[in-house]
Formats: structure tokens, C-alpha cells, sequence
């Protein structure tokens, strides 16, 4: 009879065993179900993280090229500034000899006057008449 009475506390046990396997295989499911999801959502931010730095890299290239341009417009604009501080200068000593010039040329106009008034005094005298 002894055996007789373990079959249902066996049988107990066993389906016990049963609810608490379907019960741990339910909350496996679930934390799958939830890691999966979590696994999703994960890559998901990693191609948005993605996405992200590609535009980044696109805006730094772009910003470095714009960079670039400025650079070789400031390097135009330096060679034009010398261009016109050289030409600035030639004006300066043209300016320069051109005043000596017109005082050179005072200076003969001023000589030239003189002898005039010497040469008609002199012709003066030989009035003839």
C-alpha cells in the first residue's frame, strides 16, 4: 500500500514541477520578448548614432572646404593689397619727382624771367632811330 500512497504525491509533485516549468518558460519568453525589444531599440540608436556622425563627417568636410576658400581669398586679397601699396609707392615717387620738376621748372622760369628783363633792358639801348 506503501507504494500505492507515493503515486499521487508523486503525481503532485510532478505537475508542481510541470506549472513551475511553464511559469519559468513564460518569464524566459518575456525576458526574451523584452531583449529582443531592447536588441531592436539598441540598433535602432546605433543607425541613428550612424546616421548622426555621417553627418557630421559631411558637415566637417564641408566646413573645412568653406575654410579653405577663405583662406585662398585672404591669400588673393593679401597679393592685391601689396599690388596696391606697390603702386601706391611708384605714385609716391612720381608725385615726388614731379615736384622737383616743377620746381626745377620755377626755378628756369624764374631764370628765364630775369633774362628777359636783362635782354629787353639791353635792347633797349640800341634804339635805333
Amino acid at each position: 500500500m506503501r507504494g500505492h500512497h507515493r503515486q499521487p504525491v508523486c503525481q503532485l509533485e510532478v505537475r508542481a514541477l510541470a506549472q513551475r516549468s511553464a511559469q519559468a518558460a513564460t518569464e524566459i519568453k518575456t525576458l526574451i520578448e523584452s531583449t529582443v525589444g531592447s536588441v531592436s531599440s539598441g540598433s535602432g540608436q546605433v543607425r541613428r548614432a550612424g546616421d548622426t556622425m555621417s553627418e557630421i563627417v559631411s558637415n566637417v568636410s564641408r566646413v573645412t572646404g568653406i575654410i579653405s576658400e577663405i583662406t585662398h581669398a585672404a591669400m588673393e586679397q593679401t597679393r592685391g593689397i601689396q599690388e596696391v601699396n606697390m603702386a601706391v609707392s611708384q605714385l609716391d615717387q612720381m608725385v615726388q619727382q614731379n615736384a622737383a620738376l616743377v620746381e626745377q621748372s620755377t626755378a628756369a622760369a624764374a631764370a628765364l624771367q630775369t633774362q628777359a628783363g636783362s635782354l629787353a633792358g639791353a635792347v633797349g639801348q640800341f634804339r635805333l632811330g
